[in-house]
């Protein structure tokens, strides 16, 4: 039921926004609501992974925490990720935690998107395209 809520007042934002729903942003957004992943911003440098698991372990069974750390310092960077097991598990942890205060900073929760790009295939091997 939540999912169909956030997906009425998407289409009611876009809408009111130019008269017409792109479905490109729709069709991704629908992803991002359906997703069981979490983005977790704002975390403190003492922040690991078992206590952002502890954390949102009270809304489902989380699957998944990680705290993303620089790969040459190790410290943490400040943000990381939460899986669950459902969706509705995953709802219920975002609108009960963005804005929540965990290690002395309120931290953002948003669904995940991945960022990464597909590469084309390139059968040229870095060559140029018109030899």
């Amino acid at each position: 039921m939540a999912f169909f809520n956030k997906f009425g007042s998407l289409v009611r934002h876009s809408i009111s926004q130019n008269g017409q729903v792109p479905m490109a942003s729709m069709l991704n957004s629908i992803r991002c609501m359906s997703s069981s992943k979490l983005f977790i911003g704002g975390l403190a440098w003492s922040t690991d992974d078992q206590s952002l698991k502890d954390a949102f372990s009270g809304f489902g069974e989380v699957t998944e925490a990680r705290v993303i750390t620089d790969r040459d310092t190790g410290r943490s960077r400040g943000f990381g990720f939460v899986s669950y097991e459902s969706t509705e598990s995953a709802s219920e942890a975002l609108s009960a935690m963005d804005g929540q205060e965990l290690g002395g900073r309120n931290i953002r929760v948003g669904y995940a998107t991945d960022k990464r790009q597909p590469q084309p295939y390139n059968n040229n091997y870095g060559r140029n395209p018109d030899y």
